[in-house]
């Protein structure tokens, strides 16, 4: 199994300047390029304080310059925000400024914050159709002289310039949760990136699943990687009590993510107030007895007992997700525990 970082800068009152919080991602990517983690993610959202991330191919083109081995990858860009000659592009200046180290993440994308600014109104869930154009653009624009005709982009024969580096083309992974999805990705050759969010290993296990029918459908392509998303908190053995300190804090992240939602505030400067604990009194996924259960919190050997579980069905990589509104020393403590004490029993 290999490990990923997954991060963004997060702010939620305004008590961190940005590029105090720039600092403190980059000082990860490197805490985790030094410990062996094969890549570092950062995903594209818009208008949004609590993930501040309006440009995943800035803060990775300038992380390519602070490390050397990380590969680099978008988790990931929005599908329907983008005209797929400029994201074909400017990720191919990506791959051309890291030396070939580009992971190239496409999602149809969430929130419908983001939709009702970016696509004047869309619903969120009519993504799809320009992700499932965007691929074969991309691969078409990437390889050069492409033209296309759809329902969403028509474009005349183009070149991406620049073109990648990496050969034969950069990774491309695909978000998928339905079983359409799965398929598509792996018709592709695509590799797909899963998160259970709140739920439970159950969901894990059923995501593996729908990945593995689509393998089955399609014994044409090999297998493509599999990669699983979880947020992560990692405290020492003798810490008995040490989940609950990891538990209150994505409890929080919770309840922000819920309201961006819900999406039935008025923005206030990029930010929304999170849920009330009233709010999400009824849902036991909030609970903090769930959140220890569901999500990564643990010692060192609970993890890597869970870790192996994954391994075993057939997930390739394990992606360590830091977004969790804890103070900097905190998320930075957990991940140093992570790659000393969990990762050496993967090698």
């Amino acid at each position: 199994m290999q490990f990923s970082l997954f991060l963004h800068m997060e702010r939620y009152q305004g008590d961190k300047s940005h590029r105090q919080l720039f600092e403190e991602l980059c000082e990860l990517v490197k805490i985790a390029e030094a410990s062996g983690f094969r890549t570092a993610w950062i995903g594209e959202h818009h208008g949004m304080q609590f993930t501040s991330s309006p440009s995943p191919v800035a803060q990775l083109s300038y992380l390519a310059a602070k490390t050397d081995r990380i590969r680099l990858g978008a988790g990931t860009f929005v599908a329907p925000f983008w005209d797929p000659i400029r994201l074909a592009g400017e990720s191919a200046l990506l791959d051309v400024i890291s030396s070939g180290r580009l992971e190239f993440g496409i999602a149809r994308g969430a929130y419908q914050f983001e939709f009702d600014r970016m696509t004047n109104g869309m619903q969120a869930s009519e993504g799809g159709a320009a992700l499932r154009e965007m691929v074969p653009a991309i691969r078409g624009l990437w390889k050069g002289d492409y033209s296309h005709q759809g329902e969403v982009y028509n474009f005349p024969t183009t070149t991406s310039v620049p073109k990648p580096i990496q050969q034969p083309l950069p990774p491309i992974w695909i978000a998928a949760r339905d079983p359409a999805s799965h398929d598509f990705a792996v018709a592709n050759a695509c590799n797909v990136m899963v998160t259970a969010l709140m739920k439970g290993d159950e969901e894990v296990a059923d995501l593996a699943q729908k990945f593995n029918t689509a393998c089955a459908d399609h014994p044409e392509v090999d297998r493509p990687e599999l990669m699983f998303l979880r947020h992560t908190y990692v405290h020492e053995e003798k810490d008995a009590d040490g989940w609950r300190r990891g538990a209150e804090a994505l409890q929080r992240f919770y309840r922000y993510f819920y309201a961006w939602f819900k999406n039935d505030q008025q923005a206030v400067d990029g930010f929304f107030e999170p849920a009330s604990e009233e709010d999400v009194a009824s849902n036991p996924e909030f609970s903090l007895e769930s959140l220890h259960r569901n999500m990564m919190i643990g010692t060192p050997s609970e993890l890597v007992e869970r870790l192996k579980k994954y391994e075993a069905l057939g997930i390739t990589e394990y992606s360590y997700w830091t977004d969790n509104t804890l103070p900097f020393e905190e998320k930075k403590r957990s991940l140093e525990l992570f790659a000393s004490e969990v990762m050496p029993h993967f090698k």
